[in-house]
């Protein structure tokens, strides 16, 4: 029954799409862009199915979840790999240009507060330490370790971060200054996450953060500080930035969901709709191989059903608690559709 009603929104789907969009197997790339977070899972994804699909090209970039967003929503992308859940603007902008979309959940991430290895000063912070110093108004105050913890050392400490277009830094002002986008703008801010490591890995004064996959990746050069939210009743102390400390959901509140979100659309092309089986299908190793932090129990059978059931528009845009309980989420959505 379950693929009757596929089929029979993708034919109806079909009628309100121009002919000339629905184009041959080669003449047209899968285009992706969004998430320098979820940019090495998609990529992993995308050449596991080149290399079994002769004739289709994937053209994926990372230009940051916010960046990508715009595009996606004015109809340029087919898939837009997003560290963060659309935005009601966001999803407006979607619909004044006609665009539908999925959105599927496909890993698990904790933001990771990273400094140089040699740093032997700070092995973990308290949330109001990070608000103090991330905050706007620390920005040309807060400019000294020992002006985010008496006792540390009276020296210059050299920020780096995600810039404005990232969802990672959306996420992460959220979470710790308490409103997306709020933050101090006197730090080195990229959009590349090698530039970022390599910034703090260079530098035995800099602090940054970047997503969990990155440093695990980059573990040798990079020292992780675990985290205290203040809430005992969740996880008691600081936590250790870890796979397992995010998916037992102690890591708060700087885990988060990852996302790809794909254009209604262009699942007509019979190609895009073989890549996006395959991507869930095989996301787990997907997730894994790129160090990432794949979802947890029956969360990839719940995001598969949402996807082969063509459930379009956002089950986390209205969501307020940052590092949200995939399962949660979708079980109660499916309980009220």
């Amino acid at each position: 029954m379950a693929f009757f009603s596929r089929a029979l929104v993708l034919a109806t789907l079909s009628l309100s799409v121009a002919c000339s969009q629905t184009t041959a197997l080669s003449e047209t790339p899968i285009t992706i862009d969004g998430s320098s977070t979820v940019f090495p899972i998609t990529e992993a994804a995308a050449a596991d199915f080149v290399k079994g699909t002769p004739g289709v090209r994937i053209d994926q970039a990372f230009s940051g979840t916010t960046a990508g967003f715009a595009k996606f929503c004015e109809g340029a992308l087919d898939i837009q790999n997003a560290s963060r859940p659309i935005r009601p603007d966001e999803d407006k902008a979607c619909a004044a240009h006609g665009v539908t979309y999925l959105e599927l959940p496909i890993a698990y991430d904790g933001i990771t507060v990273i400094v140089h290895p040699a740093n032997s000063w700070v092995t973990s912070m308290t949330l109001d330490e990070l608000k103090r110093l991330w905050q706007p108004s620390a920005e040309k105050k807060i400019v000294r370790w020992s002006a985010v913890r008496p006792g540390w050392p009276d020296t210059e400490i050299h920020l780096v971060g995600p810039g404005t277009a990232s969802g990672t830094f959306d996420f992460f002002t959220h979470a710790v200054v308490g409103r997306g986008g709020a933050s101090r703008t006197d730090y080195k801010a990229t959009e590349d996450d090698l530039v970022l490591t390599d910034a703090v890995s260079s530098d035995e004064l800099a602090l940054g953060y970047v997503g969990y996959d990155h440093f695990e990746k980059h573990r040798a050069r990079l020292k992780g500080v675990a985290i205290d939210d203040g809430d005992d009743s969740v996880g008691i102390g600081p936590i250790e930035p870890s796979a397992l400390n995010v998916r037992r959901g102690v890591y708060r509140p700087l885990s988060r969901p990852l996302f790809i979100y794909v254009r209604a659309e262009s699942l007509l092309r019979p190609e895009l709709d073989k890549f996006v089986t395959r991507y869930l299908r095989q996301a787990d190793a997907y997730v894994t191989g790129a160090g990432a932090i794949p979802l947890r129990g029956q969360e990839y059978e719940l995001v598969s059903r949402r996807f082969m059931s063509l459930a379009k528009g956002s089950a986390f845009m209205n969501i307020e608690q940052p590092g949200a309980n995939i399962q949660n989420v979708l079980e109660t959505q499916s309980a009220t559709r």
